[in-house]
């Protein structure tokens, strides 16, 4: 069942030329069970008509805060009451602004303010726009206050210029907010009676390893291979999604990130290796989705070797194994494998765990023509964990929707690893206190 049935959604539309999306987007919320109603700004009645979202949700649409007719019945607290969540898509830099100023002389803003349902928001903007000092405040703003972000893609924008900041796909929006769901179902319950706000990873540090690493023939030649760290940069997104402070670890990719994210770029493994380290100490959770180079060159040309015979011999040594140093420290964090394989998969990502002494691994079969992994916005993952205790099964979506139900498994296994240390503490507190 879509954890979207029966869900009451506020879709809100902002000014932007990606607002043509949002129709497409409410058919899909629809579609996966929602019921949705609409509430337009000024801006985003300049780029499509209310009339459209009337006939795709059979809902009359919102559109101004001093509609007397519907204030007579306190319409504006009634439409707060009667969602479950908002979701703001596309959400322009002005809206962002005006959510972190706390302004309520629009509907929208006011709709914000007065309910405690959760709020999402999908940014849309010039590139420019979302890479500027002010727009970056204000989301980090947001994110403090715990309002979910769906990140923008990248991509060509309407201004002829290329990065990031477009709105996702309609359809990709509605996955990331299913996984983002599914990812505060996963919560524990509030200790102390406070209330969760859906973020299972809160106050939890994420050490996250992606993309490849390189490995210098020469001056002008490597070793790598196909990673393009789009996973390690989806699960690093949720887990700040889902509250974590995250530190992301990352090899040569295109590939940019939220300005709440700590990024750490690298070339080869030895320098993922020591930074891994370094960082691990103060983290509860590490994820090497990194795939990094098994070997380097033992000696790296200083000059182009130029093609003289019909063979070259390299000599290869290994490189140093970052998952399995940083799982044997003492004090380690709670430690997540990937096992990127292509046959018996089950058996080479169970010996990768115990071999290793890992709590979780992620499997994925990349010889599959279904599942071209390496570069693909799609992935599926077979996770095990400590034990041979449990499998779960991560069918095949868009990594964003993977990376947020992996970090589901990831809370409720720590979870279970906090009961289980209080239960262990307390056993051993009762049997020291039992009379000789």
């Amino acid at each position: 069942m879509s954890e979207l049935n029966n869900k009451n959604i506020l879709l809100g539309v902002t000014g932007g030329i990606a607002a043509y999306k949002s129709a497409i987007l409410a058919r899909r919320l629809i579609d996966s069970g929602a019921t949705v109603r609409v509430v337009m700004t000024q801006g985003a009645q300049a780029f499509i008509q209310p009339m459209t979202f009337q006939a795709l949700t059979g809902n009359p649409v919102h559109t101004s805060l001093l509609d007397a007719e519907a204030e007579a019945a306190m319409g504006h607290i009634e439409l707060a009451r009667w969602a479950d969540l908002i979701l703001i898509a596309p959400a322009s830099a002005n809206t962002l602004a005006r959510l972190a100023h706390g302004l309520a002389d629009d509907l929208l803003g006011t709709l914000c303010l007065a309910t405690d349902a959760p709020l999402y928001v999908a940014p849309a903007m010039n590139r420019l726009m979302w890479a500027h000092a002010a727009t970056v405040h204000n989301c980090q703003t947001l994110r403090s206050r715990g309002v979910n972000f769906i990140e923008p893609a990248v991509g060509a924008q309407a201004c002829g210029e290329t990065g990031s900041g477009r709105l996702p796909e309609p359809e990709d929006i509605r996955d990331q907010l299913i996984g983002m769901l599914q990812g505060v179902n996963a919560g524990q319950a509030p200790a102390n009676g406070e209330q969760s706000m859906g973020k299972p990873l809160n106050s939890q540090h994420l050490l996250i390893t992606a993309g490849p690493t390189q490995e210098a023939i020469d001056p002008v030649r490597y070793i790598s291979n196909k990673s393009s760290g789009k996973m390690g940069f989806a699960i690093a997104e949720a887990a700040v999604n889902l509250g974590a402070k995250v530190t992301l670890i990352a090899g040569p990719v295109s590939l940019s990130c939220s300005e709440s994210i700590k990024r750490i770029d690298v070339v080869t493994a030895e320098q993922m290796h020591n930074a891994a380290l370094k960082t691990a100490k103060d983290s509860d959770v590490f994820i090497s989705v990194a795939a990094v180079s098994d070997y380097r060159l033992e000696k790296i040309e200083d000059k182009k070797i130029k093609k003289n015979d019909e063979q070259m011999q390299l000599t290869l040594i290994r490189n140093p194994d970052i998952l399995k140093s940083v799982s044997e420290m003492e004090d380690r964090p709670f430690c997540v494998g990937f096992a990127a394989e292509t046959n018996n998969v089950r058996e080479h990502a169970l010996g990768k765990l115990e071999r290793k002494s890992l709590d979780m691994i992620a499997a994925n079969h990349v010889a599959q023509a279904n599942n071209p992994v390496f570069g693909s916005d799609t992935n599926a993952l077979d996770v095990y964990w400590a034990g041979n205790e449990g499998h779960t099964h991560i069918a095949s979506a868009n990594k964003s929707v993977v990376a947020h139900a992996l970090l589901e498994l990831v809370a409720q296994r720590l979870a279970t690893n906090v009961l289980s240390s209080a239960a262990n503490n307390a056993a051993a507190t009762t049997s020291s206190s039992d009379p000789a």
